[in-house]
């Protein structure tokens, strides 16, 4: 069974920025997103491991091959409805720990609203 994969808008328009900066380190974050899709919570290193940084114990980061100069990181969330929400993403090259001080905060209070958001749905019946 596949995992359902959603994005904050931010992932969307970080992914439209890479698809016109380069293509090839683009098309390998797209595949890289489909082996997400196809092995959820059992994939791991190398492309996938584990935030040890966040109060959110099963904050994972999405670590896709690189088309250059990039390291390119998408940190995401397993949540309880069988998704990954992919909640920042960012080029993190040349940044490694200032980009992490800055994402991981981020990532957790996006991953916040989107839970309260899922649960008012689901309360509301829309889901």
């Amino acid at each position: 069974m596949l995992w359902e994969i959603l994005m904050t808008s931010q992932v969307e328009d970080f992914l439209d920025d890479l698809y016109a900066a380069d293509r090839d380190s683009h098309r390998l974050v797209n595949q890289a997103i489909l082996v997400l899709e196809r092995n959820g919570p059992a994939e791991g290193r190398p492309l996938v491991d584990t935030v040890a940084a966040s109060h959110i114990a099963n904050m994972k980061e999405l670590r896709p091959p690189s088309g250059g100069r990039s390291e390119i990181r998408i940190l995401f969330v397993f949540d309880p409805w069988r998704s990954a929400i992919l909640l920042i993403a960012g080029d993190k090259s040349g940044e490694w720990a200032s980009w992490y001080r800055c994402a991981i905060p981020e990532a957790e209070s996006r991953y916040a609203t989107y839970v309260k958001e899922r649960e008012r749905e689901i309360r509301d019946g829309r889901d």
